[in-house]
Order: structure tokens, then sequence, then C-alpha cells
């Protein structure tokens, strides 16, 4: 036995060399490849932008390209979108673009066909208030040539309320995106309203108290902020929040862990403990 024990002890040692051997040789998990489109009217997008982009970086095992306008008008337009293989590197796509007057059908269809195709796509805030024509003020048809923004996103929005804290409730506790999350009260934000609910599966509402500027009474409003959707044939995963306007609250880790939840999901890389899958996580 005594004779044996040498045999063993070298067996062992070979085995667990033979373990790192195989862990070096093993390729390293390549980073999610994500796109952020950024520019427009009305947000401090020169700064959101190296929030976002570290904020997810730091996050998550991901590489983020910006593609950044600096046009603060309602007319901002992105070059990207102008290949017909604009999203064809990437992994998924973050649309933080507040573009309300970018109203060429053309245009919007390229940027819609990637995602129908299957790319996944993140929409921040005002992307729920962009490439918007027609009677957008009203519930748009299902099928009408000014619906395809809104059946990407899953809801119609038209509007905002004041700039007043947000209480954030997590509606779908057993969504691996809210899974474990606290609910929270932003700074002052702005509250978008839903005139239309398509596909959407809310996970998160907010409800704003105010004091409305023309009657001067006491105003509270709840509406859906975040939530997930199936864009098209392939089922394209979207998930979309109309929170962000403010550096603060982009900056905000709450508000960072909630995107960057959202982004994995989108790319099936969320485990349901609401945990990166291997390879993914920091």
């Amino acid at each position: 036995m005594k004779k044996l024990l040498p045999l063993f002890t070298t067996l062992a040692a070979l085995a667990v060399a033979a373990l790192f051997v195989n862990a070096a040789d093993a390729p390293a998990v390549k980073p999610l490849r994500v796109l952020l489109v950024c520019g427009g009217c009305c947000h401090d997008y020169a700064k959101q932008q190296e929030i976002l982009k570290a904020g997810i970086e730091a996050r998550i095992n991901a590489v983020v390209d910006v593609a950044y306008n600096p046009d603060k008008s309602t007319k901002a337009t992105f070059d990207i979108y102008k290949s017909k293989e604009w999203a064809k590197d990437f992994d998924v796509v973050i649309h933080d673009e507040c573009s309300a007057d970018v109203t060429e059908p053309g245009y919007v269809g390229n940027i819609l066909a990637a995602h129908k195709n299957g790319t996944p796509a993140v929409n921040l805030h005002c992307a729920m208030h962009s490439y918007r024509w027609g009677k957008f003020q009203e519930p748009v048809p299902a099928g009408a040539d000014n619906a395809g923004w809104y059946e990407m996103l899953g809801i119609q929005s038209t509007r905002h309320g004041p700039q007043e804290p947000i209480a954030v409730t997590y509606t779908d506790s057993a969504s691996p995106i809210t899974k474990g999350l606290d609910n929270w009260t932003t700074i002052k934000e702005e509250l978008y309203n839903n005139i239309q609910i398509l596909t959407a599966k809310a996970v998160a509402k907010g409800k704003q108290s105010y004091t409305d500027k023309k009657s001067g009474q006491a105003k509270e409003d709840e509406t859906v902020v975040a939530w997930t959707n199936e864009y098209g044939e392939k089922k394209t995963r979207i998930f979309s929040t109309t929170l962000g306007h403010n550096n603060e609250t982009v900056a905000d880790a709450r508000y960072l862990d909630l995107v960057t939840r959202g982004l994995l999901w989108t790319c099936g890389k969320l485990g349901d403990d609401g945990k990166a899958v291997a390879g993914f996580g920091k």
C-alpha cells in the first residue's frame, strides 16, 4: 500500500495540472458588442453617453460603442442608420436618442428592419418620443404607417408630466430583470404617460404626485415605466424604460442596474436569478 501512495500522488498532481492547462486553453468569452445611439433634443447626452458606457462596462462583460450626435434639436439623425446592415456588428442596440421630428418613413423603417431581423434593443427615456408623425397624440392603429416605432416599443407614449420625484415599484417579482431589486424613488424626473399599451409586459410602475399649475389641485399619476416586449415574427427581445431624464438619475446605481439587467435579458444572457450567465458578469 505504501508503494501505491506515490503513484496516487503523482496521478492527482497530473489531474490538477490538466485542469489548469484546459482552463488556460479554453477560449475567453467574447464581450457583448453594444451600440449606444445617443443625441438630440432636451438632454445632456454629451455626459449621459459617458455615464451609460462606463456604468454598463463596469457591470458586465461588454464593450459599448457610441454613435453620438451633438445636434441638440428634435431633428437629430445618425449616419450609422443609413447603412442597410448598420446593426450587423452588434449584439444589442441602445436607443437613447431624442428625435421627435425625424419623420422620414424610409429612415425609420431601416432602423426597425434590424430589430425585425433579430437584433435586440434597449430603449431609454426620450426614445419613446422619437420618430413620430401623423396623429401621434391619439392611439395609433396597429399596422398604420406611423405605428412601426410603437410596435417595436410595445407602448405608445405622447407626453410627460412635470419634473417631480417618481416612486418606482417593481411589479413583476418573477422577472429576472427585477429579481431582488428594491423599490426606490427618483430625484425630480419626468413621468411619461401610456396612451396605449400594445404588446408590452410591465416590470415596473412609477407614481408621481404634483400640483397642477392650472387648477392648483393636487394630482397623482401612475404609469408603466419599465417593460419588456417581443417584436416581430422573430420575437426579438426589447427592453424599455422611460426613466432617465437627468444625469443624476442616469448615474444612479439603481438605474444602471436596471438598464444593464434589461440589456442582458434582451441578449439571453440573464439568468433566472437576475445575474449575468457565466462569462458575462463582473
